[in-house]
């Protein structure tokens, strides 16, 4: 089976073309390509298919965490999915349509002078606020979350706003991620504003643990801190592995996310 390697701010997963790669069992190949001393190693496993929409979109998107969890959504992931479309000559459509299990997202995109894609932007979609909807079980809520901002980007998530970011925070992902109130469990991140239009943030991903990037958590990062006013609208987020522009428009309640892709290398696995 082909695959590529590739990763938006370090966020890297392992992608499949299906347009000619059968993949049986994905989560089970989630599991075993993205183990990151006897496989491939990644974040996990996302596949480009054939829409399904009706002509609403030129691509699929299923991504599957290290765990082997199908994922709704993944910001970083989707860029990648746009430059290997783009590059690969999938499609030439812009702005880019890809289906996805959250909906189907809208991507504008820049070229670079030899004609690949340099950076994207995409169009995330209005954010969930509604706890059914994120889902968020209030009845579960105690005091290891009730300082919790959640949002949905398609996926849950849980924003924790701290005044000095650590690595310390994260030993607290296991069980936020996992905790009652979350009933289809949650994407944790801890937060620190350096500036009404800049933030720091560190991430523990639902399925796959601390990761460099989260690109739908940036997203629900800068709708927290609009919603709680530690922010502006437009931010900067730097992550571990990179920044990523946020931004949640007033005009049409949408949230945008621009940011690179990048391709490391192709092979074949067996």
């Amino acid at each position: 089976m082909r695959f590529t390697k590739m990763h938006g701010i370090g966020n890297d997963y392992i992608y499949v073309n299906g347009f000619v790669e059968t993949v049986d069992d994905p989560a089970a190949l989630a599991v075993r390509i993205a183990d990151r001393h006897f496989g491939v190693g990644g974040d996990g496993l996302i596949l480009i298919l054939p829409s399904e929409a009706d002509g609403e979109a030129d691509v699929r998107m299923r991504m599957f965490n290290a765990d082997g969890s199908e994922a709704e959504m993944c910001g970083n992931g989707i860029r990648c999915v746009a430059k290997y479309v783009i590059d690969h000559g999938l499609a030439d459509a812009k702005p880019l349509r890809v289906q996805t299990g959250a909906g189907v997202m809208s991507i504008d995109y820049a070229l670079d002078p030899t004609g690949q894609l340099h950076t994207a932007t995409v169009d995330m979609g209005e954010p969930v606020l509604d706890a059914m909807r994120i889902p968020l079980d209030q009845a579960k809520l105690d005091a290891a979350v009730t300082d919790a901002t959640m949002v949905g980007m398609g996926n849950p998530h849980a924003i924790f706003f701290v005044d000095a970011l650590s690595d310390q925070h994260l030993t607290q992902g296991p069980d936020i991620e996992r905790h009652p109130a979350f009933p289809n469990r949650t994407n944790v991140h801890f937060v620190q504003v350096n500036e009404p239009n800049e933030v720091t943030v560190k991430h523990w991903e639902r399925g796959s643990g601390a990761t460099l990037a989260c690109g739908t958590g940036a997203c629900a990062v800068c709708v927290a801190g609009a919603l709680t006013g530690r922010t502006e609208r437009i931010i900067t987020a730097h992550l571990p592995g990179g920044d990523l522009l946020l931004e949640w428009r007033e005009a049409d309640n949408r949230v945008y996310m621009t940011g690179p892709a990048v391709e490391v290398f192709s092979g074949d696995f067996d």
